[in-house]
């Protein structure tokens, strides 16, 4: 879309000039007719007449002070959005939109809900958030806990005490507002931090811990807001994005890589997995959703290659790693059990899993600019 707050011509609407033809004829009662001017002819209509007009307004929130405020869902429907100098607020943004400025805030609790493109905070401090986007970055801030789910390597300058959790969060809209940024639940990077400006002997960012609940760092809406209708849920179970360790110490030295194709139920077939593999104690360290070329089934799946290259070619693959002793042998048993309809990849035994798991994830990384 359009920039909406793009500076306005400085041309009066009294200066603009009439170019319609003045020039006349007369027809055969001798009265004058305008040529050019038929006034049966509806005038012209072209798609920008026929937009919706945007109010600036509708898309900041400003100068606000111990309030709870935000956009319920289907309010924003892909516009960007401006939050600025607000201090001591919960926001909630529970719709997608393109992108999100945030400046100059102090001590707020803040939930985005999808954005298409960057997250940028600017001058915050003190601030709690959950988050889901295309690209995170934060510049002169300070004291921030996030809960993120970022598609690219997330980005801080000029930034401390940084700490950062993996998304949880859930509301009845949220899977299809995901769809609509065009950002897939599974690659999510909300770990791999990068820091313009590091400082030598100390750590601008770290990781929550991994215990952390989002309901600690950012409230339910209250039930008096204009929020109260709004089912949400911050229970990891329910999280829209799945939770994973991310780049945290995995807790055993075996690993698995297991693999769904493009098909109807793929995510369906992903969320099942995981709850059955957690339910035996298992733990999800990383996801990814990523494409993939015939010719890349080779280097990445080796001698399972030819099997798979038919479904390569069908859609974007799914991969998953789980971690714990004896998860290769119980994501086969798990794989037979459930699954044994559906085409999928797993590793063979825990000698060549990590060989398995640092083929895809490697390649995955290299296809995503990561």
């Amino acid at each position: 879309m359009g920039c909406f707050f793009s500076k306005k011509s400085k041309r009066k609407s009294g200066e603009k000039e009439n170019l319609t033809p003045t020039t006349t004829n007369a027809d055969s009662t001798g009265n004058a007719v305008p040529l050019g001017n038929n006034t049966d002819e509806a005038p012209k209509q072209y798609s920008w007449d026929k937009r919706e007009k945007v109010d600036p307004k509708d898309y900041m929130l400003t100068g606000l002070k111990d309030v709870t405020v935000g956009r319920l869902p289907g309010t924003l429907n892909g516009q960007q959005f401006v939050i600025q100098e607000c201090e001591n607020c919960n926001i909630y943004v529970l719709d997608h939109s393109a992108t999100i400025t945030i400046d100059d805030c102090v001590n707020c609790r803040i939930v985005l809900g999808p954005v298409k493109g960057s997250v940028f905070f600017r001058d915050c401090k003190d601030i709690k958030c959950v988050v889901a986007c295309q690209q995170f970055r934060s510049r002169d801030c300070k004291k921030m806990d996030v809960f993120l789910c970022c598609a690219t390597q997330p980005i801080i300058e000029s930034s401390t005490g940084m700490k950062f959790g993996c998304f949880q969060y859930y509301y009845p809209e949220l899977a299809f507002h995901f769809k609509d940024a065009g950002l897939s639940i599974f690659n999510n990077n909300w770990s791999n931090i990068h820091d313009f400006t590091p400082v030598s002997g100390e750590n601008n960012w770290s990781l929550l811990p991994e215990d952390a609940k989002v309901l600690d760092f950012v409230p339910a809406p209250d039930s008096e807001s204009d929020f109260k209708s709004v089912r949400i849920s911050t229970e990891a179970a329910r999280s829209i994005v799945p939770l994973t360790k991310g780049g945290r110490r995995k807790d055993s030295e075996e690993s698995c890589l297991f693999v769904f194709f493009a098909g109807e139920y793929t995510t369906a077939n992903a969320r099942k997995l995981i709850d059955e593999a957690t339910s035996k104690g298992f733990v999800l360290i990383q996801t990814k959703e990523v494409s993939m070329k015939p010719e890349d089934a080779k280097r990445v799946f080796q001698n399972s290659a030819d099997d798979l290259v038919e479904w390569i070619s069908k859609g974007a693959v799914t991969a998953l790693e789980l971690n714990g002793d004896g998860v290769v042998e119980a994501c086969n048993t798990i794989a037979n059990e459930v699954f044994s309809g559906t085409k999928v990849f797993i590793s063979d035994n825990k000698n060549t899993s990590t060989r398995d798991i640092d083929s895809f994830f490697n390649f995955a990384d290299m296809q995503m600019g990561l």
